[in-house]
């Protein structure tokens, strides 16, 4: 036979609401825009991050904060590092780029 008892019955809904008012209150913090942006900006710093991490690796430099009161001159401990091979790169891709969205407006009409 059911549970029947009113007592218990109010207990479980009272736990049942506070259950939902809990899961009302995660999902509206998770889809507030506040949230969203934080979020997008902490994205946006931890693959900067890596992405200067990796130019670095590939460019043979370490990582050194520059301190104040630094002497610009001075700020790589040996000679600066060559960057023709990144800009050359970073040249092919843009007129990869380019060509791809000439390609694709010339196909629409």
């Amino acid at each position: 036979m059911a549970d029947t008892d009113p007592d218990e019955l109010e207990r479980r809904i009272a736990k049942t609401r506070a259950d939902l008012a809990v899961t009302v209150d995660a999902i509206a913090d998770r889809v507030s825009p506040k949230r969203v942006a934080e979020r997008t900006v902490s994205d946006v710093k931890s693959r900067a991050g890596h992405l200067m991490a990796s130019v670095g690796d590939a460019l043979g430099v370490t990582p050194r904060p520059a301190q104040f009161g630094d002497d610009p001159d001075r700020l790589w401990d040996d000679e600066p590092p060559n960057l023709a091979p990144v800009l050359i790169g970073v040249g092919a891709v843009l007129v990869v780029g380019a060509a791809i969205v000439l390609w694709r407006r010339r196909r629409r009409r």
